[in-house]
């Protein structure tokens, strides 16, 4: 009976870990008890993920792993660790920092200077990267987030009743000050890496994560608007806007009106309708659009391109380069190099320069000042942040691609300035002036917006390959109110961070 129940549990235990389908745990750096983030965790060839924020991760298998399959988790700076895919069990997961001597790398290298290496990575450039046709799946995240900072209307003066100071400290109470959107996509992407040269993306899944009651609120304002509106401004009136110096003439919007004519309403009522179709139409295409050229700004963003922002190897001058370290990484020596502006350039960083082939396979980048500062009659705008990460990775030929981006940026966006409304009607006897409203607005908005962006698998091609494939256009997010775990059930993505996990619309 006992060699039975053995016989029996063996069979279980064997079926639950042939039967997993993915696995899931924390890095913690085993020195300081930090989250690693940005690890590499690969399980065969060419299938892994990168851990986030908080160091977490989730890989899932395409099939069952067998007893010679295992998991990598690599990181710049520590040392790789191999764990047998049937026995992954650890919630947590310690990687101990890698550390070698100089002596151990100048063995197999020249001593170049600091100036040498970067010169020879730019010049290796070209050899390094790929520049060909190629087919990458990929998971695309994008994080919004929006506070209003100060947000004030004074009402100076008023003709129209309804439009007192009362009413508009009413409306700024009601308006939300944080805001935040998440939208999430898995995909292949066709492209050639060219800025010039068009992009194809098959979006096999996506979602948008955000609270449509917010949007609704404002439908509701702008009705209370009209209302009062309809009742105080005659129909063949006009404004004239005031705000600063500047003035402009403004016709009056007749569908504020209501009409006794049904029939004509109804043509209306039906042509709106046919409209709002077309605009959902175009909304969906545009979705496609969108997310298309955001993805590919991403790589085209990088160093590796004439025109990037990071023209560290474009314009070396600018920059004063330190060699801080050699790292072991994956079997590979490399430089790890800081740069900062020495003259007018925007950014500081660091970099990670392979020892045998100069190339760049990661590069960490911060501002060092605003990037764009206006201001002008009330007006301002500032970008204040602008904070990165790119990592690559070798592909099936042997160069290098895209394997993981990160870029973060942040605006300010202002406004201090009177503002006056006057309805005007010439069709009235005696003034034309017939309402005024005139009051100080005093707004202030901060905008943060994060881009992440992980390729699971790279593969070149030819161009039959991506002249052949055909998008499907009519392609839209599904709406998510509140963080559902089991919409990524299945699928390697970058795993959600707590502000994600937490979200949830306002009931």
């Amino acid at each position: 009976m006992k060699s039975y129940l053995a016989s029996l549990f063996c069979l279980i235990s064997f079926a639950l870990l042939f039967g997993q389908e993915s696995i899931s745990a924390k890095l913690i750096d085993s020195t300081t008890q930090k989250p690693i983030l940005f690890a590499t965790i690969s399980y065969g060839k060419n299938s892994g993920v990168i851990s986030n924020s908080d160091g977490d991760f989730q890989i899932h298998f395409k099939s069952n792993p067998s007893k010679s399959d295992s998991i990598f988790i690599s990181c710049l700076g520590y040392k790789t660790k191999q764990i047998p895919a049937l026995h992954f069990k650890d919630s947590i997961i310690l990687l101990s920092p890698k550390s070698i001597e100089l002596d151990e790398v100048l063995v197999s290298n020249k001593n170049y200077s600091v100036e040498e290496i970067i010169e020879k990575t730019h010049e290796n450039l070209s050899a390094n990267y790929h520049f060909n046709y190629n087919k990458s799946k990929l998971f695309y995240r994008e994080s919004y987030f929006n506070h209003i900072t100060k947000n004030s209307i004074k009402v100076k003066e008023s003709t129209i009743p309804e439009f007192n100071q009362k009413f508009m400290d009413s409306i700024m109470a009601i308006m939300s000050k944080e805001a935040d959107d998440y939208t999430e996509l898995l995909g292949t992407l066709y492209t050639k890496t060219d800025p010039e040269e068009k992009h194809k993306l098959d979006i096999i899944k996506a979602s948008r994560l955000y609270d449509k009651k917010k949007e609704v609120s404002f439908d509701g304002l702008e009705e209370r608007f009209n209302a009062i509106f309809r009742k105080h401004v005659k129909r063949d009136s006009y404004f004239k806007i005031k705000s600063g110096i500047f003035g402009t003439k403004e016709d009056i919007d007749s569908s504020l009106f209501d009409s006794a004519d049904t029939k004509k309403e109804k043509e209306k009522t039906d042509a709106f309708l046919e409209e709002q179709k077309k605009k959902e139409l175009e909304r969906k295409k545009n979705f496609l659009k969108h997310r298309k050229n955001t993805i590919s700004n991403l790589e085209h963003r990088s160093f590796i391109f004439e025109d990037s922002h990071l023209n560290f190897l474009e314009k070396p001058k600018k920059y004063a380069f330190e060699l801080l370290d050699y790292i072991f990484l994956n079997g590979e020596f490399v430089y790890k190099i800081s740069f900062k502006p020495k003259r007018s350039a925007n950014y500081k960083g660091t970099l990670y320069i392979n020892t045998d082939d100069f190339a760049i396979i990661r590069v960490d980048y911060k501002n060092v000042k605003p990037l764009r500062s206006f201001r002008l009659l009330g007006i301002s705008y500032q970008e204040v942040l602008h904070r990165g990460t790119l990592i690559y990775a070798k592909n099936d030929v042997e160069t290098y691609t895209l394997k993981y981006a990160e870029s973060e940026t942040g605006n300010n966006f202002g406004i201090k300035r009177p503002l006056k409304i006057i309805e005007k009607n010439k069709n009235v006897k005696g003034r034309r002036k017939q309402n005024e409203l005139s009051m100080d607005l005093h707004f202030t908005i901060s905008n943060t917006t994060k881009k992440e962006l992980v390729v699971f698998e790279s593969e070149t091609i030819n161009k039959t390959v991506f002249d052949v494939f055909e998008e499907k256009l009519n392609i839209s997010p599904t709406y998510l109110p509140a963080y559902d775990p089991t919409f990524w059930e299945g699928y390697n993505v970058i795993e959600p961070n707590k502000a994600i996990k937490d979200f949830k619309s306002i009931e």
